[in-house]
């Protein structure tokens, strides 16, 4: 709770009803219980006011009543805080070979979900429709009308234009660049559909899930691809063409004879990504044709899985040292696939990190596993969803809908 002031946030002063009631809204967003004179208190605006905006948004459905607080005298005053499971988020996670959707309330929790192992491969039409048809099922399933979806949010395994949603140049995405994924769902879903890296929204999901007083933490996706997602001050880095934090593709001093898809040589991606360890050991003899095979002979005991899984460690590492001197982050987490190697990359990376980083840089800096695991991704696009309907214009929107319904 904010504390008590005796002059309104300009915010709170913008014109129009709708708009007073969507930046009121923000200080429920944390879903403790509030009064109406606690509200007024905090904002400054009459009570009067307060219990306008409050009919309004209790209306809509975005707060409910939640009891009833002590009574200093008279009848007791009413709480209400925000109610999460007002409107629920399609969330999608399509990876390389394969798409996960969950439908989530606002705040970003699994209500249910499917998964199937379908390449990305097959292309945007195969792909989406699958996402959407999922989630009218989902819903379906839910009891939940469709129109009482808030959105649905999209994590892609390539670089992708946020503002539009549409693919650029993905390496592993064949038939996606430029693809209007935004119009192709809302032709059946016609709700806000968010598109973004898969990496960003991993990071944003298990920030908001685990992290939320975290201001400066970075998720590693180490699968297929390397890549990740970076938040500082609070706020997703996307960088100036939304190709921030594309660590598969930034040299490593080993692998100057090594060959990247890319075209270029030394890339991290081609020498510590789950299809290139599995290369490397099946040069040594050892039965690995992907990433997923050399999880499961470190988790055996297999030596040659271990040293390897140690090495690409060491080489994340690499990368992840400059990280750390430029970004100075707090936590860094390491999710994807390939993190269910855990203590063996984990080790790697430690290693040259804590080595190659001044200690100032490294004195409270925690590298850890991904406590979301699997769910980081759909955890994010929900959270994707979430920001932008409930923001205060999101909130402004869903009102005037509400009173244009009545």
């Amino acid at each position: 709770m904010t504390s008590p002031s005796n002059a309104p946030s300009a915010a709170l002063e913008a014109s129009g009803s709708l708009a007073r009631a969507g930046d009121l809204f923000q200080l429920l967003r944390d879903g403790k219980p509030w009064t109406r004179a606690e509200l007024a208190m905090t904002t400054g605006l009459a009570r009067s006011t307060v219990a306008g905006k409050v009919d309004l948004l209790l209306t809509s459905g975005l707060v409910v009543s939640v009891g009833e607080a002590l009574s200093s005298g008279g009848r007791p005053p009413s709480r209400f805080a925000f109610h999460a499971q007002a409107r629920a988020v399609l969330a999608a996670d399509v990876g390389a070979s394969h798409v996960r959707v969950a439908l989530t309330d606002l705040n970003g929790e699994v209500l249910s979900e499917r998964r199937a192992e379908k390449p990305v491969a097959e292309g945007p039409e195969a792909v989406l429709g699958y996402v959407v048809e999922s989630g009218k099922k989902l819903l379906a399933e839910s009891g939940r009308p469709e129109n009482r979806l808030a959105g649905v949010g999209i994590g892609l395994p390539g670089p992708v234009e946020h503002a539009t949603g549409r693919p650029v140049k993905p390496p592993i995405m064949p038939g996606w660049d430029g693809f209007d994924v935004v119009g192709f769902v809302q032709r059946t879903l016609p709700v806000p559909v968010l598109v973004d890296n898969d990496v960003n929204i991993m990071a944003l999901g298990e920030r908001a899930a685990y992290w939320p007083e975290v201001d400066d933490l970075l998720f590693i996706k180490v699968a297929t691809g390397i890549g990740s997602g970076i938040i500082s001050s609070g706020q997703l880095q996307r960088g100036a063409d939304g190709t921030a934090g594309d660590l598969g593709h930034v040299r490593v001093a080993r692998g100057s004879d090594v060959v990247c898809r890319c075209g270029n040589v030394g890339c991290l991606e081609a020498l510590a990504s789950g299809g290139a360890v599995a290369l490397f050991l099946a040069g040594q003899g050892v039965e690995a044709q992907a990433g997923a095979d050399v999880v499961d002979l470190a988790a055996n005991g297999n030596l040659a899985a271990i040293q390897a899984l140690r090495q690409a460690g060491r080489d994340i590492g690499e990368v992840l040292a400059t990280c750390v001197n430029l970004l100075n982050p707090s936590v860094i987490v390491l999710g994807g696939s390939m993190a269910a190697a855990g203590d063996h990359i984990m080790a790697g990376v430690r290693e040259v990190v804590y080595h190659r980083s001044p200690p100032l840089a490294t004195t409270n800096l925690r590298i850890v596993l991904s406590r979301a695991g699997e769910r980081a991704a759909v955890m994010g696009a929900s959270q994707l969803v979430s920001q932008h309907v409930l923001s205060p214009a999101g909130v402004e929107a869903a009102l005037a809908a509400t009173a244009n319904a009545g």
